[in-house]
């Protein structure tokens, strides 16, 4: 199969696709497309960048399409579930282009925003809704929304589902769903209690794989700094005097300390913004379209908020911290080496990270090169060899972590 025309999608689709600029379907496009245009249930394995939302929005619409029918007001035919804000938006912005010939009305509703609009979207009729869990049980509660005529349901990053404390509203949104649908689960890894809930949902799925899980892009450039953490802003300067670091995702593990970055580079002349759980909906959005029109030229994101931002022509990630757990190093480098393109991945790696650096290793099954040459490199950190797992020095791993990730999971449910 070499373009889309051997896929048997609607000729409006096509138009669209094209218009888009696309040729060729991804791996991951190529081998959903033909199962879900058959009606099959289908269990996706793929990383963030690989072109998993046009393999099931695509099939979604040629489906809806075909079969004609009116939107009936509070009763989408086609519900897709997303872990956060970012990605529902953007999942509903691609629907909107592929669709755009096909007269098919689409909305995201998502917490941080105001719910009148949304409710009165629903009352008008949707034939898909976009929603993350938190604010679609909140307008099901209030009496807002039916799901009873729920053709396909679509559950997109199932494991950062997980992640956010969500499994819990999933299953409880699920029991709303009539049991005659078609369902598709997309996850970028494929836990034991991810594979619980697929086989649950799923009925006789098709399994598609297009990586090895946990698996990094093959063709993002991958290099590790050792250096000490409070010689991180400095370096950041340093690197970002280089002109080909053009569009830059900068990561921390906490939100104050994405604050604190966006801050010195911008005092730096470099133009930057954060994204994380504390900024409202609004600014988050203008941030991110600041980053994505190329108004600023550095993004600083934490996990939980970058997860879901699709955006072209990021030519660098750089780990300003490393995270702590390992899975997030790879869904990190995936937002750049995307469409094809090639990226970079620089990490910073302080005397406490390199247990966080172990484990990543160990996931991706390679070690991350070192650049011994930069002057910011310290010998001593990068031949250190203490006895941390994992976990940073003085830090246990569990009690005080455990705490950390309830107070995430908390602060998800309300981002989203």
């Amino acid at each position: 199969m070499t373009d889309f025309s051997g896929l048997e999608l609607a000729q409006p689709l096509l138009r669209a696709i094209t218009d888009e600029g696309y040729t060729t379907p991804s791996p991951i496009q190529g081998k959903s497309i033909p199962a879900l245009l058959k009606g099959k249930d289908l269990l996706g394995v793929a990383q963030t960048g690989t072109g998993k939302t046009a393999a099931f929005s695509l099939p979604l619409l040629h489906r809806l399409a075909a079969s004609g029918g009116k939107s009936l007001p509070r009763k989408p035919r086609a519900l897709i579930l997303a872990p956060t804000r970012e990605l529902a938006g953007q999942i509903n912005d691609s629907i909107r282009a592929y669709g755009r010939n096909v007269p098919l009305r689409s909305a995201a509703v998502f917490g941080g925003a105001s719910i009148r609009p949304q409710i009165k979207l629903l009352a008008k009729g949707l034939h898909i809704l976009v929603a993350t869990p938190g604010r679609l049980l909140d307008l099901m509660n209030q009496g807002h929304l039916q799901l009873d005529a729920v053709e396909v349901f679509i559950l997109d990053e199932a494991d950062r589902m997980l992640d956010m404390g969500f499994i819990p509203d999933v299953k409880k949104i699920t029991a709303a769903l009539p049991r005659q649908r078609q369902t598709v689960m997309f996850s970028a890894t494929m836990p034991k209690s991810i594979q619980g809930l697929a086989d649950g949902l799923l009925k006789d799925p098709v399994r598609v794989e297009v990586a090895p899980g946990a698996t990094t892009a093959e063709k993002v450039d991958q290099k590790v700094l050792f250096v000490a953490k409070d010689k991180k802003r400095a370096l950041i300067s340093e690197l970002m005097a280089d002109e080909t670091i053009e569009r830059v995702l900068v990561f921390t593990r906490t939100k104050h300390g994405a604050d604190r970055v966006a801050r010195h580079l911008d005092k730096c002349g470099v133009k930057a913004d954060a994204i994380h759980g504390n900024k409202s909906q609004n600014a988050r959005q203008r941030a991110l379209n600041s980053f994505r029109t190329g108004k600023i030229r550095a993004l600083v994101a934490t996990d939980i908020a970058a997860r879901g931002i699709d955006v072209d022509g990021v030519t660098h990630v750089i780990n300003f911290d490393l995270p702590n757990e390992p899975e997030s190093y790879v869904h990190r480098i995936g937002r750049t080496a995307r469409a094809g393109a090639a990226g970079i991945a620089i990490s910073f790696c302080d005397h406490e990270e390199r247990g966080y650096l172990r484990d990543i290793e160990k996931i991706i099954r390679k070690s991350v090169p070192v650049n011994e040459d930069h002057p910011f490199h310290s010998a001593d950190i990068a031949n250190y060899k203490g006895p941390s797992k994992g976990v940073p020095q003085g830090k246990k791993r569990f009690g005080k972590r455990r705490n950390n990730s309830q107070r995430s999971r908390r602060s998800s449910r309300k981002a989203a």
